[in-house]
């Protein structure tokens, strides 16, 4: 007898529609055929021990199971479940009226439970945009699964559950989840809040510039000085996710296996912050079993890389392309896949190996041919890709010792959410470009625009300074998203000049 169910799998953060066709005739094998993995292959054990422990029968039978498209190589253990409902259904222990309504997702424990399984929310869409009636998921996947509007959820929690529905039986869709409302900001959701910095105005004004247009933005200075600390409270003032961010960034978590029971929609920025030791394979992601690396996982938010210099230069170079399309594309001899990579890039580093070089107070004990070594790990191609260079001075006793409440990160977020605002209004209709950072050249050439007294500046600038054509674009992409906080359409002289303060490292040639 031929049974057909149906399952997906995941592909980058999408997800293809395979097809389980089940064929019983005589003999005695067990056979998988179309590009199953070792996970897939070894299912059987799983199965025939889940199905003998419910009282159910394994085929006597030669048994063979085609994975559909055959050319498309599957991968993982949310087979189990509908490789199990096929063969109960090819050798009638369970009705087939409701195999074709369904997409079915699930591991199999050997007493028969359903394990959750990773990528549940790319393949409840793909179900959606497939039209089927519904999916069939672990109850710990119930809550992600329920993201998606317009489709009937299953949990189930055992294989006899899963037989009892589709022989028939009512069974409750997965509630949905809460009603989408947008993040709520601040210290109830990260548990550090910009109030808590002592002095420091200078950078926290950087960092408020860098949130409102999503600039790249890299810190320098002596250890101690409040680098990490301010970086850290970044993600406090940046603007709450629409539902399509939450999303695209969830379908990376899910597939990466990150998604929480309880709350299956990422609500909340991202903060990722990799130690210096990663690969370039934790980085960009991939591997034998491709995954998303940091820069994906940072989608939508914050990749903070602390001692910038400490990481490996292959490991950062890796990163320049992403940093401007935008997404990463990893190519092998077995797989192609694309993983977007829109996050916000923010990194620290000391000026020179002991930390203390231009220290107000402590002396530096580097020679300059070591400085130069300790910069030049930094490649200036990488240095280019960073809008907004800024030197962090330490912090004094008296502005340490001082009582007086500093400008919280609720306040700072609102002027960040108003200056997007407009951004919003000014790049719809423009693809994917929702923030200044985002921006072409057509684009910057018509928000962008100078007056005399701004264009002899900049021209000033880039002679003196020696910027590049893309630290011209940086300072022009600034001096814009400085003009949306002050709520000005036009970018005037004040707002260029303080675009331009922010390359420092290009002041101090710095680049290596």
């Amino acid at each position: 007898m031929l049974i057909k169910t149906f399952s997906s799998s995941v592909h980058g953060i999408s997800a293809i529609k395979i097809s389980i066709e089940v064929h019983i005739t005589q003999g005695i094998r067990f056979f998988i055929v179309g590009l199953a993995d070792n996970a897939i292959r070894e299912s059987q054990q799983r199965i025939e021990s889940a199905l003998t422990n419910n009282g159910f029968e394994w085929p006597r039978f030669r048994v063979v199971i085609n994975l559909a498209p055959a050319d498309i190589r599957k991968e993982g253990t949310h087979f189990d479940l509908p490789l199990a409902i096929g063969i109960l259904a090819a050798t009638r222990q369970v009705s087939d009226n409701r195999l074709a309504d369904y997409l079915i997702l699930g591991e199999l424990s050997l007493d028969g439970s359903v394990v959750p399984v990773k990528g549940v929310l790319p393949m409840v869409l793909l179900a959606r945009e497939e039209q089927f009636k519904g999916v069939i998921v672990p109850v710990d996947n119930r809550a992600e699964a329920s993201v998606v509007d317009g489709i009937e959820v299953i949990a189930v929690s055992d294989l006899s559950g899963v037989v009892s529905f589709l022989n028939g039986m009512p069974a409750e869709a997965a509630g949905k989840a809460e009603s989408w409302s947008g993040s709520k900001g601040g210290r109830e959701r990260y548990g550090v809040d910009f109030s808590e910095v002592k002095g420091q105005a200078a950078v926290k004004r950087a960092m408020l510039i860098a949130a409102a247009g999503s600039h790249n933005l890299i810190l320098v200075g002596a250890p101690g000085s409040g680098k990490s600390m301010m970086a850290r409270r970044l993600p406090t003032i940046m603007p709450p996710m629409s539902l399509e961010e939450s999303i695209q960034t969830t379908r990376i978590y899910s597939v990466s296996g990150r998604v929480s029971s309880e709350n299956g929609l990422i609500r909340t920025r991202p903060f990722r912050m990799p130690h210096h030791s990663s690969s370039n394979i934790a980085m960009i992601g991939g591997g034998s079993s491709p995954q998303p690396g940091e820069i994906s996982l940072a989608h939508n938010g914050v990749l903070f890389l602390d001692e910038l210099p400490e990481f490996k230069r292959g490991v950062l170079e890796v990163m320049r392309q992403p940093l401007e399309d935008r997404e990463i594309h990893i190519s092998r001899a077995a797989y192609r896949v694309v993983y977007p990579s829109d996050f916000m890039l923010v990194a620290a580093m000391n000026p020179c190996p002991c930390g203390y070089y231009n220290h107000p107070e402590k002396e530096c004990n580097c020679g300059p041919g070591m400085i130069k070594q300790y910069l030049s790990r930094i490649s200036g191609p990488l240095l280019d890709r960073i809008d907004m260079h800024l030197e962090v001075v330490p912090v004094t006793f008296r502005q340490l010792s001082q009582k007086e409440h500093a400008e919280g990160s609720a306040a700072m977020r609102e002027q960040v959410i108003r200056a997007r605002e407009v951004q919003y209004e000014r790049f719809k209709g423009a693809g994917h470009v929702s923030c200044n950072a985002g921006m072409g050249t057509a684009l910057r050439n018509r928000h962008c625009a100078l007056d005399r007294a701004g264009t002899s500046m900049i021209r000033l600038a880039m002679e003196r300074l020696g910027f590049s054509a893309r630290a011209f674009d940086s300072v022009l992409k600034v001096a814009r998203t400085v003009a949306d906080l002050e709520e000005s359409e036009k970018i005037h002289s004040s707002h260029l000049a303080e675009a331009i303060n922010y390359r420092n490292l290009d002041r101090e040639g710095w680049s290596g």
